[in-house]
Order: structure tokens, then sequence, then C-alpha cells
């Protein structure tokens, strides 16, 4: 099967290796060696800034997402949760569960937030925001958000689970205090691990703020990540996985890895051009591209090209279910691959079930 979703996704030939032993004991020095280089090289990738930290956790981004939640933010904290789709409701939800005081900026999905829609929100002290909505494939003006939170005084949480290799992302630029992602997105490996990036305005926060949580406590985290540990037993084999990962891209360069996955998101949408389909985000992600057939049916187009031709797409969720699916461009693809797909759509037009 050729996976074009969106996580997991298709790990290249070196990763799938690691994949194949059994996993080793972890409390040693190698290992501990190890997770130090895998906090160094991500910071350098996300361009944190000095006294940065970044901890790993064995779940998936929305344990991330509940991290920053509970360990970052406070009830005293008054935050701007920016919804524009299923990821931005998830932090809205998680703001509810955990009793923060927060306002919803929603946004109609698949459309860039704007300035004005911030407006009177000035007093707030925090700003989640899905910088890739990854149900419907927008990226986010981050650089209009950026601006806005240093203006007032806002700390800037960002869940960057799709976005990260796949589209520039600079912590220090943006200013942001927490940047999250996942491992079964763009670092192409087994699911189970998140990555919790944190410059030193977050870092202080969860050193301030008394625990609210056990397992994913981010206190507890950068405790133990001082000496290349894990407060439990961390998905060891993925963590190796990371570390392949990591190396590889550190040593060709963040450059070319993005430029890879932007021309792979090109390739694909230039080859669909004159398919009936409606691209549905004002300003994608190179991670993914949506889609909005005119005559709906995108359950069925999901359902075809995984039964008849051994290709997997993203279903959407929801009130979209039906009218949008997306295509992924991170992993191991290839242009080979890319034609496979778009052979496959055109075929599927001209049998009429486009």
């Amino acid at each position: 099967m050729l996976n074009f979703t969106v996580g997991p996704v298709m790990s290249d030939p070196e990763v799938l290796k690691i994949g194949a032993e059994s996993s080793p004991y972890f409390r040693t020095p190698e290992f501990s060696k190890l997770m130090l280089e895998n906090e160094q090289m991500m910071l350098r990738l996300l361009h944190a800034p000095q006294e940065s930290r970044c901890v790993f956790l064995t779940t998936s981004g929305t344990g991330a997402m509940e991290s920053m939640v509970m360990n970052i933010l406070s009830d005293t904290d008054r935050v701007i949760v920016i919804n524009g789709g299923s990821f931005g409701q998830r932090f809205a939800d998680l703001c509810a569960l955990h009793h923060r005081n927060y306002t919803q900026v929603p946004c109609t999905f698949g459309h860039q937030l704007k300035r004005e829609q911030l407006k009177d929100l000035e007093d707030h002290t925090a700003l989640l925001v899905n910088m890739h909505e990854t149900s419907s494939g927008l990226l986010y003006d981050m650089e209009m958000i950026s601006e806005f939170c240093k203006e007032n005084g806002i700390l800037l949480l960002v869940d960057a689970i799709s976005a990260f290799l796949a589209d520039e992302l600079d912590i220090e630029r943006l200013g942001a205090a927490a940047v999250i992602t996942g491992s079964q997105k763009a670092l192409a490996v087994q699911p189970g691990v998140s990555v919790v990036a944190l410059a030193p305005a977050a870092v202080q926060r969860v050193e301030e703020n008394p625990e609210t949580c056990l397992y994913l406590s981010l206190k507890q985290a950068l405790k133990n990540a001082e000496r290349g540990q894990t407060p439990f037993t961390p998905a060891v084999t993925t963590l190796l996985q990371i570390h392949e990962r990591l190396s590889s891209i550190t040593k060709k360069g963040l450059d070319a890895e993005q430029k890879r996955i932007a021309q792979l998101a090109h390739t694909f949408r230039e080859s669909i051009a004159d398919l009936p389909f409606i691209a549905v985000p004002d300003d994608p992600s190179n991670a993914v591209t949506a889609l909005r057939p005119f005559g709906g049916g995108a359950k069925e187009i999901v359902r075809i090209l995984k039964d008849e031709y051994g290709i997997w797409v993203c279903p959407n969720g929801g009130e979209w279910a039906d009218e949008v699916f997306r295509v992924g461009h991170i992993g191991y693809i290839t242009d080979a691959d890319i034609k496979c797909l778009t052979d496959a759509l055109h075929d599927m037009k001209k049998r009429g079930l486009l």
C-alpha cells in the first residue's frame, strides 16, 4: 500500500531497520547520550533560543496539546484559542476540561485568520494555535499572529505537529514560548512520541506552576531530561528512530528537507489541476492538500483508492466527512509514488467516478 495520509506516514529503509530490532534497555549511559543528542538536534532544527529545552513524551500529539494546557497555562490565564477546524476545537475542549479561562476565535473552515478578528483581545495572556489546521490543510499566518502576541505581551503556544519540517518554523523569530510536534508526521517514524520544545518563558511557567498531572508532567520530564532520561518507560524504539531521522536531516540540511516536501506538494497540485476538485484552504501547508470534489462523495473516493488502487489517502471527519479528503506530502514519498496516485485519480475520472 502507498500511504498518502498525514500520519502515520511511510518511513525510509534506515528507519525501518531500527523498527525490526528488539527494543534495548534504556536506563543506560548510551541511551542517555542519544536522548541528549535528540534534544539538541530538535532545538537546532526549530531555531530555539538559548536556554530552551526539549522533552519527549510517549503519547500522541493530543497528549502534547494537553501537556501545554495543563503545565504551561494556569487558571489565572486568559487564553485565546484559534478555532478553524477539528484541532482548533480540540484546544478549546482541552481548555474547557482543565478549567482554563478561554476565548475562541472562530475561523471559517479553510479560511485565513485576519488581524481584525483579534481586536479587543489584547488583554489576554496566552494564545493557542494549530500552526497548520490539519483538518482543512490551512497554514495560519504565523507572522501576523506572532506580531500580535509580541505587541501585547501574550504567550504564544504553537501546535506544529504537522507543520514541523514541512513549513518554515523558527521559534526565536516567532517569539513562541512552546512548540509541539509528533513522531508520525514529517519525522516519519513510528507513532507514539510527541515532542515539546520550550523556550525559557515556558520553562519558567512550568517550574512555577503547581503540578496538575503525573504522566504528562512537563516538570518531571524536564528534570529527567537533564540526564537524558524520561520519568517513565518511553517508546524506546521510536526514540531510536527519531535519532536516525534527526541525524539524517541535520546532515543533509533543514532547507533540503523542507524543499523536498514543498516540491512534492507542488508536483501533486500541478498534476491534478485538470481534475474536478476545489482546493480547500486559502493558504495550504506543504504537508497536505485538502480537496473538495465537485459532486461530494469524498468518503467513496477514499474507499476506491484504498480497495481498488492500493493507495491510502486521508478521510476527514465530522460535517466534512463526505465533502473533503486530504493527500499528505510527508514521509518517504517519491515522485514515482505521486505519479501512481495521480494516475489513479485520472483513471477514476475516465471511469466516471469523479
